[in-house]
């Protein structure tokens, strides 16, 4: 461990430097990737000058410990004891940075969200969560674009694409792939009867250039009316885009803008994020990769959380955690969820390194 805590932090050194040279200033696209390895080395290499400089107070203490002052020696114990626990701390954490990361981890999001069972309560809830992802998206400081939505007439959405932005997304909403499943008397409901809908959610990482590049020549672009709900444009002109990758038969449409140049560059933008989503599953499927985290990019079919409104009540089946407080979450407070998904998914990388080592 110590090796390659000297190496990250010759490496974070190294990446300071580059940082101020013309040169890489003026390269947008290396900036950023070095802007981007520079803060995931941070917090590592910080805790590991924090163990350094206690490791080095410790022998003082020690002979502090030994003063005929009773005052200064127990001054010198109580922080002897201190310095060991905090080095416990750091030795904890330094291990979980230290975890193998998602290559995905520090990239935006491109999540869709679809009604599934249970007709128009379905579509509602799927608009619930939508309004979920995007209080908890304000609460982290990070962008919602939307890229593409159908409305439904008895509202929320039959589906919903949108591009989220921000710092590190994807290691936070990656867990919500999957099937949500609502609990709840609908609001259609006369006879005040609880029923059971689910709406799915699938979580992209975005593809960056250096990831996937899209080539248009792959592609055909076809433009038809919008539909929908109704209002201004819809069904009068030829706004709405469908584009299609030809050598996959993958296709995406968007009508959510009025012009058509705007619903061409969203659909570009998605189409490129589920090709790259494919390249990626394939490759891990190729290399027999077994999934370490506990969802990562799901499949949308597994139930993996039940929200019921009577009881006030989140469970999420993975991991056998529930909690009273489907109110706060429903408002944007998923943390009290998905920081449980993370420590238990932390805590299986851990024990699987251990075993890994033995």
């Amino acid at each position: 461990m110590l090796d390659r805590l000297k190496m990250m932090e010759a490496r974070y050194n190294e990446i300071n430097e580059l940082l101020t040279k013309p040169e890489v200033v003026c390269d947008i696209k290396k900036l950023t990737e070095l802007s981007k390895e520079q803060r995931s080395l941070e917090k590592v290499v910080t805790l590991f000058h924090e163990q350094q400089e206690l490791e080095a107070s410790i022998p003082e203490l020690k002979e502090l410990k030994k003063e005929d002052d009773p005052e200064i020696a127990e001054l010198a114990e109580e922080e002897l004891h201190s310095a060991n626990e905090r080095l416990a701390e750091i030795e904890d954490e330094i291990r979980i940075l230290l975890i193998p990361k998602d290559p995905n981890d520090e990239k935006n999001v491109v999540v869709e969200i679809r009604g599934a069972v249970g007709g128009d309560e379905a579509c509602i809830f799927a608009g619930d969560l939508f309004r979920m992802y995007q209080k908890y998206a304000e609460s982290k400081n990070w962008k919602i674009q939307i890229l593409d939505a159908l409305p439904s007439e008895a509202g929320g959405y039959s589906s919903v694409e949108f591009l989220v932005s921000g710092e590190s997304v994807y290691s936070f909403l990656k867990y919500e792939s999957g099937a949500h499943r609502v609990q709840r008397v609908p609001a259609t409901e006369s006879q005040g009867r609880i029923h059971t809908s689910v709406a799915t959610v699938l979580v992209m990482p975005e593809a960056e250039e250096v990831d996937f590049k899209l080539d248009p020549n792959d592609c055909r672009i076809d433009t038809f009316c919008s539909s929908g709900p109704g209002g201004q444009g819809v069904n009068t002109t030829y706004s709405a885009v469908r584009v299609t990758h030809i050598p996959s038969g993958m296709y995406v449409a968007c009508q959510t803008y009025r012009s058509q140049h705007e619903n061409k560059a969203a659909a570009f933008q998605l189409l490129a994020t589920r090709l790259y989503d494919q390249l990626v599953r394939e490759k891990e499927e190729a290399e027999g990769n077994v999934r370490q985290s506990l969802v990562g990019r799901g499949d949308r079919s597994e139930k993996i959380r039940t929200y019921n409104y009577p009881q006030n009540r989140v469970t999420d089946h993975r991991i056998g955690f529930t909690i009273n407080r489907l109110d706060a979450i429903i408002d944007g407070k998923l943390d009290l969820v998905i920081q449980e998904l993370i420590n238990e998914d932390q805590k299986r990388k851990l024990a699987n390194e251990d075993a890994v080592k033995l």
